[in-house]
Formats: C-alpha cells, structure tokens, sequence
C-alpha cells in the first residue's frame, strides 16, 4: 500500500503521542532556522556518502549542493544525512565485506527519518549496489545520483587511466621493465582528477546498469565527474525526487524483473565488470526476483559485446559519454531489450531514445559489427564449479579458450602472497594457478584477489597471462584469462578444497565447462578426508560472526540470507 506524502509526520519518534513527537520535532528544527512554511513541505533525503577516504566521492558536497537546490526549486525540503562510506582501496579486508552493512545502514535510515522521497548519491564500486539495496529493501521513492568518472591523464605522451593501467604499469614494474623511481611520476597521471574509474570497471558498470534498470535520470552513467554537466544533472534528479514523492513511485514499481532483463543485456554489452552480476543478484533479491546464471548466459550467447572501452577494448568513459552515453547504447540495443519498462524520468525505454540524438562515432558498435560476438561475460560450470563460475571472456587470451593445465595450488590470499615470486616455485606459463579460501566465507568477504599476479620469475620472461582460476572477485578494471566466483567456495566445503597441485584442470569457454580431470571415485575419498580436517573457528562476535553466519554464496549475491525478500 502506498503512503501519502506526510512530510515531517512520516517515521515519527515514539513517545506514546504522535502529536507531541511532531511538535518536538518542529522545535529542533526551528532551532536551526526553519521556518513554518520550510517545515510544511515534501520532505527529500539526500545520502552523503562523502569522506575523506574516498576520492571517488570527493565532489559529494558540491554535487549535493545541486540535488538541494533541485530540490527547493520544484517546492520541497531537502535534508542530507549521513551513510557509510566505502571505497575499494580503503576498506580493510575489502569494501565487498562491508557492501551488506552498507544496504542496511540505508535502509534503516530511510526507515527512521521522515522522507518522502530520498536521492541515492553513489559512484564507487559497492556503495550503488549497496544504496539500491538498501531502497529497495526499505520502499520509499528513490532516485540514484551517481559521482561520474574521471578524466584520463597522460604519462610521457600515452595517454592513461584508473584502473586497468594501473595494473598494467604495476604487472611491467612486477616484471623489471620499470624502475620503481618512476612509479610516482606515473601515479601522479593515472587519477588525475576526482571520480569513479574511468574505464568499464565495476564503478562504470554499474552506472550503466543502474540507468538501464531505470534508476537514474537519462544521460547520468557517462558524464565526468568535473563537469559543469553533472552538477546540472544533479539538479535536476533533485527537482525529479519531488515528483516521485508526489506520485508515490516505489523502486520495487522500477526494479522489475523486466528491468532486471535489461540491465544484464547491457551488462553483457558494454563487457562490464564480473562484480556486477553479484550486486545485480542481490538487488533482485531484494525485491523477491531471482537471478538464473544459466539464463544470463543464454542471454550472452544471443547479446553481442558493443562498447569498445578498456579494460576489453581502446577508449575511455569520455568517449562513451561523447558518443551519446547510455542512451547511444540503449539504440543500438533496443531489438534485444524490455523497452516498455518505466524509468524514474517518468518515461519508458522507448520514450526516452524517441528524443535521444544520434551521431557518427567509433565507441559503440553496431550489433552486426560488434566488438565481441557473444555478451563480455560467460557462466562456467563443470566438477569446480557445481553452483557456477564467471569468466570476463571478452577480456581473455584467445590461445586461453580451450586448455588443459596443471593446477598449481595456493590454499588463502596469504599463502599467494607468500609464494607467488618464490624463484623456487614449481610453475610453468601453460599451468593453472588456483586460489581458494578467498570467497564470502573463506577470506572474509570474498576479496578482489582473484587478478592472481603472473609469478615473477615468469612475468620476467615476458609472460603476461596464465589461466587463473579461485572463488575470489576481480576488479572490473582487471583483464586476463581468470575464472571467478566459484560457487560455492572452498571454505564451505565446494570442490575447490579438493584440488591438489599437480592435478589437470581443464577450461572450455566455448562448451562453458571448467572440470577437476580425475576419477569421482577419488575426488569422493579426497572429500572424506577434507571432511575430517578441522577448519579455523569462526568468528565469535560482532559483524564478522553476522557475515559468517548468513552470508549467501556468490551465486545468490553474497546478500546476507535474512535481507533478501520472502
């Protein structure tokens, strides 16, 4: 049932008479200088999600000076309030760990504040999943505001971004060719100015997504984070909240399993990032709709890979944004797409692209010349990887796509770390490195560890990709031949724990088979074994024993098990 638009009365503190607890209320906020007539307005919230940490959000405060302002124009009362803040180089063990208490902190302050609608303020890679999570869970209208990329920067005449020449410069220093006197001058160009990773990384991916799931106002995945064009955006999702807050439009009216559809086609068109099918799976199950990894990679099969942007192709967010953005791609797109859904703009699909102009551009590609003929996402499955595997297979070694390799085993992102550049290690470029115990459970928290570096000793002899394959994540910035997410994870008894160095394994984008190549006989007496092994005791307290306790495999979104909807 729909609430009508109740202004400070909504979410009153509970003191036995509601009419007093809206005259407290007033009187607080009279103390800071709000008149009656400013009190008597539709109420918006807008999440802060700024912090000193986090770069990715370091132009928050001017960007929620804009949404307010939307917001006054059309008539309401804007009140910002804090959230979480999290961004994936400072967040110990990783932001992922910290992506549910993220949702919940959302949720509950949506639930506990009066707002009639609230405007979502996102960018870096778990805080949009976290932030829609989080509404869709607690129902009030909300809208998405995401931070923009960066612009590009250039060392000694090549021009270069965050964060996939990140690893890249990282992986020649790895291997000798750079000299670490010269790391600064190139960390100096590779985040030249504020913003998510501007690259189709996760942060770009799941803007993306967001704009196809309908969440966010036409054009706002693409446009730098610096430009005067995203403050004017900004200001206009803050003036388009007051409408939602008036019309009563519930995420759970725009997230829809159509929606969904649609966000999963554009995944797999614009070759995003592996992360994203996690955060999509856990916002569906936020709103009761189920994710299918064989679907999607039915879906893959028929949805050809159309954005040519690093990590799997040349350009930048830039050039995308240039080329017409989300709605360029959304064109091209259309006969594969659910165009009759509605989106907060107010419009559907169709209407949206009806005004959108087209241009001659080199970005997105049509879909009978594509960058890659199938979606830039394959679902592996097989004797590892009973409840599934991911593999970004548009960022893969072609000579990759078919191979059969010794295992070469680490057991924890520790021991990789450990032994990856041990001169003495027994590892060969055609062999396969296998990591476990890094998935929800096992490390805590499902770390970005699965971009297992190349050995050093191999990296020196100008090897630059192997076969690698664990129940870790990897950044969406990342590229090689790594198979993800094994589902379930080692640390839960999957068949990864199994895996013995030495053993074949055996990997087939094409046919979307991973398998351990031994006898089930074998693989049953290495189970009882494992079965009898003891394992590091779980966490007994605070977050850490919540995320042990109900966390879901990587297959189900990694959500926690009470949160998802019934």
């Amino acid at each position: 049932m729909k609430r009508k638009t109740s202004g400070l009365s909504a979410n009153l503190t509970s003191y036995g008479d509601d009419a007093f607890s809206l005259y407290m209320r007033k009187i607080f906020l009279k103390s800071m200088g709000y008149s009656e007539d400013a009190l008597n307005r539709p109420i918006v919230g807008i999440t802060n999600t700024f912090s000193a940490y986090n770069s990715c959000h370091a132009t928050v405060p001017k960007l929620i000076e804009a949404i307010k302002r939307g917001v006054m124009l059309a008539g309401g009362l804007p009140f910002e309030f804090p959230v979480i803040s999290l961004h994936e180089s400072f967040a110990n063990p990783t932001s992922m760990y910290l992506r549910n208490l993220m949702s919940i902190d959302v949720e509950e302050m949506i639930r506990a504040q009066p707002m009639d609608a609230v405007v979502l303020v996102g960018g870096c890679d778990k805080t949009v999943p976290a932030l829609l999570m989080g509404a869709a869970s607690a129902g009030v209208p909300a809208i998405l505001e995401v931070t923009g990329p960066m612009l590009t920067g250039s060392y000694r005449g090549e021009r270069v971004g965050a964060c996939t020449d990140c690893r890249r410069y990282w992986a020649r220093y790895r291997a000798g060719e750079l000299a670490e006197e010269d790391l600064p001058e190139i960390t100096d160009q590779l985040g030249p100015t504020p913003g998510t990773c501007m690259v189709m990384g996760t942060a770009s991916t799941m803007a993306l997504t967001a704009e196809a799931l309908g969440m966010m106002l036409p054009g706002g995945a693409t446009i730098p984070a610096v430009h005067s064009e995203r403050l004017r955006h900004g200001e206009h999702t803050g003036a388009r909240a007051v409408k939602m807050a008036a019309d009563q439009i519930t995420p759970g009216e725009i997230m829809t399993a159509e929606a969904f559809e649609n966000a999963l086609r554009v995944l797999l068109a614009i070759g995003g990032s592996t992360n994203a099918i996690i955060h999509l799976t856990a916002m569906a199950g936020r709103l009761g709709i189920e994710i299918d990894l064989d679907n999607f990679d039915e879906m893959g099969r028929a949805t050809p890979m159309i954005v040519d942007l690093k990590p799997s192709g040349r350009h930048f967010m830039q050039e995308l944004h240039a080329a017409g953005g989300f709605a360029r791609i959304l064109q091209i797109l259309a006969p594969l797409m659910n165009m009759s859904c509605r989106t907060v703009s107010g419009q559907t699909l169709d209407q949206i692209i009806a005004t959108a102009p087209a241009w001659d551009q080199d970005v997105v590609r049509p879909l009978n010349d594509p960058l890659y003929a199938e979606g830039g996402i394959a679902v592996l499955r097989g004797n590892l990887a009973p409840g599934g595997a991911v593999i970004k297979q548009s960022a893969a070694s072609k000579k990759f796509a078919r191979h059969t390799g010794r295992a070469v085993v680490f057991d924890s992102v520790a021991d990789l770390a450990a032994r990856i550049d041990d001169p003495d290690l027994d590892v060969k470029e055609d062999d396969i490195l296998v990591m476990r115990n890094a998935g929800p459970v096992g490390a805590p928290g499902m770390p970005e560890a699965g971009y297992l570096p190349i050995p050093k000793k191999l990296a020196q002899k100008g090897v630059t990709d192997m076969v690698r394959i664990s129940d870790a994540r990897m950044s969406g910035t990342a590229f090689g031949t790594i198979v993800l997410h094994i589902a379930p994870e080692a640390a839960v008894g999957g068949p990864l724990a199994l895996v013995e160095s030495g053993d074949d394994i055996r990997l087939d984008i094409p046919g979307r088979r991973l398998e351990l190549i031994l006898p089930d006989a074998e693989l049953e007496k290495r189970a009882e074994a494992a079965a009898g092994k003891a394992g590091p005791p779980p966490p007994s307290r605070g977050y850490a024993k919540l995320l042990n306790d109900t966390i879901l495999q990587a297959d189900q979104g990694c959500d926690f098990a009470f949160l998802r909807h019934l």
